[in-house]
């Protein structure tokens, strides 16, 4: 028969576990897995509940409603534990903010390309934004911009012929990052909207 999955509030605050924060043998690690396979297995109708259910976007293909679940899971799970190890103050956030193409009514077979890869890096000691990163990004999936896209991001079409394509610019971010030593010196979360 088929298996059903239940994923609830309770399961994503269920039990603490102990192990080191980086350590993937916790078993935090083992709970977020089970997950991914029940989710895995759900409906696009189940999918679309469950996302309903945590106040997420349902709206999208298959595979990125999965995809969406699974990372909200995970999230809710990691940051569970890490309020209760209670070490994770990060030195620092690096917030993001992509711009991306897009289309009037948002169109959902449009696929959705960064244009834009800005960094803002806020040291959350002192709560001051001590350095940035901003590069555009050239679109391959949809090279040429729409009107709306570019009335709403203020990011034009000569501006996105002229950049480096998303392979090149993620390259630049891991080098902004590491110049910084975030990840080897200093302690860091990414922080996204959208």
């Amino acid at each position: 028969g088929t298996q059903h999955c239940r994923i609830s509030d309770q399961q994503i605050s269920g039990k603490n576990s102990t192990a080191n924060a980086n350590d993937f043998s916790d078993p935090v690690y083992k709970e977020i897995a089970i997950t991914n396979g029940c989710i895995n297995r759900m409906t696009r109708d189940e999918l679309r509940s469950k996302l309903a259910e945590f106040k997420l976007e349902t709206r999208g293909v298959k595979d990125v409603l999965k995809k969406r679940l699974k990372n909200y899971y995970k999230k809710q799970k990691l940051m569970q534990k890490e309020a209760i190890n209670g070490d994770s103050y990060y030195d620092y956030i690096c917030v993001v903010d992509f711009e991306a193409t897009c289309e009037e009514g948002n169109p959902p077979e449009f696929v959705h390309e960064i244009i834009e890869f800005p960094l803002v890096l806020l040291n959350t000691r002192t709560l001051e934004i001590e350095d940035t990163f901003q590069q555009y990004v050239k679109p391959e999936i949809n090279p040429k911009l729409s009107n709306f896209c570019i009335s709403l991001t203020g990011i034009t079409q000569d501006i996105v012929d002229k950049a480096e394509t998303f392979p090149q610019v993620l390259q630049n971010v891991i080098e902004w990052m590491r110049q910084r030593e975030l990840g080897t010196k200093y302690t860091y979360s990414m922080l996204t909207d959208g």
